[in-house]
């Protein structure tokens, strides 16, 4: 009768622990794998991540330059002649363009401007519009929809 004692994992499924600093017949002894004396060799060593061995860090050697602003709203930039693939009555949204690959995902939203010409009478929704873009849209029997 097979006890809970007993079970053991399949011969090969898992590996020993390393006992290092166990003797020379271990192949780890001694040193246990760890060089000769230095601050690497001691108990409790970890380097900080950036630590150059006390010469003073690239990272604080080097000048900063420029601001990232953290309230910074990036939008997708589609141009009206871009609109021109879809077909005359088609509602052109974000969602539409995720499918197609056009819309980024990093971006919060979409912005439409106004560089080229629109033939296909479309309904656009987007997050904002350039006044030429929104011209060329109603010019084109279209409609314009703030989302």
């Amino acid at each position: 009768m097979l006890k809970l004692h007993d079970l053991k994992p399949p011969a090969g499924s898992r590996r020993k622990k390393r006992r290092v600093g166990r003797g020379p017949g271990s192949g780890r002894g001694k040193t246990a794998g760890r060089g000769h004396k230095g601050q690497k060799s001691r108990a409790g060593y970890s380097m900080r991540r950036g630590f150059e061995g006390g010469q003073m860090p690239l990272v604080r050697r080097v000048p900063k330059r420029g601001f990232n602003n953290p309230t910074r709203v990036e939008y997708t930039i589609l141009n009206v002649e871009q609109l021109n693939r879809f077909v005359d009555g088609t509602v052109v949204n974000p969602e539409v363009l995720k499918d197609m690959g056009l819309f980024k995902r990093r971006t919060v939203g979409l912005k439409i401007l106004g560089n080229g010409e629109l033939t296909a009478s479309l309904t656009v929704q987007a997050s904002k519009f350039t006044r030429t873009a929104m011209k060329k849209i109603e010019a084109a029997n279209g409609k314009v929809e703030v989302l």
